[in-house]
């Protein structure tokens, strides 16, 4: 064995990091725990045996294709089915060369941060953002510009700010990396005149905009915003989406919309990562979409969801002590909100209360490129049942009221003047 395995690691592999989620994630395990904390779709919403029947017919009536290499770009029928669900969803007309079929979306900004970021490449990202964005970026040495959300997402002003202090230095990020949709982690949506915005800061400054649209489909009221990709229409911007919110992440499916140069890039880096994404999958997906069950199956995960986001807000009404600064988001669709607790309340420490106390979340910090957001967390309430959103909110509550008592108790507390 090499005596300093470190130094043979290539830069990349020496700045990846693990990811906070998951490293959080082993220790809610236990099954008396309540969490918060994972991103997981609630498996009552599986189309299980449609998917038993279809799975058992491709194979029947076409199993050898099913099972063989399939073309990079994608299966052709999935990638119909996908320009259909385009144009109905949001009026987009794209035609095969734009779209490129992943193994979910993670691996899109894998590969968007593989073909454009080297290493000390300004990329601009909201504060806070999705964490695989981060690590994707991260992973690739990107230099990660952090710009805060309101309540009609990121700032605009402060994004053309950025852009204009990099371009007096001589540079331009490669990449703004926006989730405008229910933002992961916020729940925030961009209003359609940041949106608009954005297009005309990222034509005047000749930036790409990488938009993750992982929940855009999951609205549960209000009136939906057009994508930025509907609303450029220029090919300025990439388009990243997955079927593993809106249909079964065991799938591991998504896809990729582009300019065709843009996808032509994209296929090359994909063939020497994985060659291909599995014929048997898309093959499943395609035949489910074909028989109209897609719209069916997403219009049963919103009935689910609206309940549940409805259950949760109100439990953190019902419960939650009250505490200057202590408020959350109320997000109109997607499968998470935002808290955020007092700023002398740090949740990073405060994870670990909740957790002998048999609740997690997900601590704010880990969206934050710059590691600020400490007294911030994302809760989850697509996945744990109506009865634990209630009883995990509760404990919760206890467990920042004890924190406070505790604070309390041993005088740290900084007197206002």
């Amino acid at each position: 064995m090499i005596s300093d395995l470190h130094e043979v690691f290539s830069l990349s592999a020496k700045g990846m990091k693990k990811s906070v989620i998951r490293e959080l994630l082993k220790l809610t395990r236990r099954p008396e725990v309540i969490s918060f904390a994972g991103g997981l779709p609630d498996p009552s919403t599986f189309a299980v045996d449609e998917v038993a029947e279809i799975a058992a017919e491709v194979l029947a009536t076409n199993g050898a294709q099913a099972l063989q290499y399939s073309p990079t770009e994608g299966d052709p029928k999935l990638k119909d089915e996908l320009i259909a669900h385009h144009e109905r969803e949001d009026g987009i007309k794209l035609s095969p060369e734009n779209i490129l079929v992943t193994v979910a979306s993670q691996q899109g900004l894998d590969l968007l941060a593989k073909i454009f970021v080297d290493r000390g490449d300004p990329v601009i990202v909201g504060l806070p953002t999705y964490v695989g964005g981060l690590g994707a970026f991260n992973s690739y040495g990107a230099d990660m510009i952090g710009v805060p959300l309101d309540e009609d997402g990121m700032r605009m002003d402060l994004v053309e700010r950025e852009l204009e202090r990099l371009r007096k230095r001589g540079e331009k990020p490669k990449l703004i990396y926006v989730v405008p949709d229910f933002q992961n982690p916020a729940g925030i949506t961009m209003s359609e005149e940041r949106r608009l915005k954005l297009i005309e800061l990222a034509r005047h400054y000749d930036v790409l905009i990488a938009e993750d649209s992982p929940y855009k489909e999951l609205r549960y009221e209000g009136e939906p915003v057009r994508s930025i990709f509907a609303l450029d229409g220029s090919g300025q911007v990439i388009g990243l989406h997955t079927f593993s919110k809106i249909l079964f992440p065991g799938m591991r499916l998504g896809w990729v919309i582009a300019d065709e140069s843009v996808i032509q890039k994209l296929v090359i880096a994909k063939q020497s990562t994985d060659l291909c994404t599995p014929a048997f999958t898309q093959a499943i997906v395609a035949e489910f979409a074909s028989r109209g069950l897609l719209g069916m199956a997403i219009e049963k995960v919103k009935g689910i969801y609206r309940e549940k986001r409805e259950i949760m807000l109100k439990a953190l009404d019902d419960y939650m002590p009250d505490l200057p600064g202590l408020h959350w988001t109320r997000p109109d669709g997607g499968l998470f909100l935002w808290v955020c607790l007092p700023e002398h309340i740090d949740a990073d420490e405060l994870f670990y209360e909740a957790i002998e106390q048999n609740v997690a979340f997900v601590i704010g910090s880990a969206f934050h490129c710059d590691g600020s957001g400490r007294n911030c967390m994302r809760l989850n309430f697509s996945f744990p049942t109506k009865e634990n959103i209630v009883e995990g909110v509760k404990r919760l509550a206890k467990v920042i009221e004890a924190h406070e008592e505790s604070r309390r108790t041993t005088g740290d507390i900084v007197a206002t003047p």
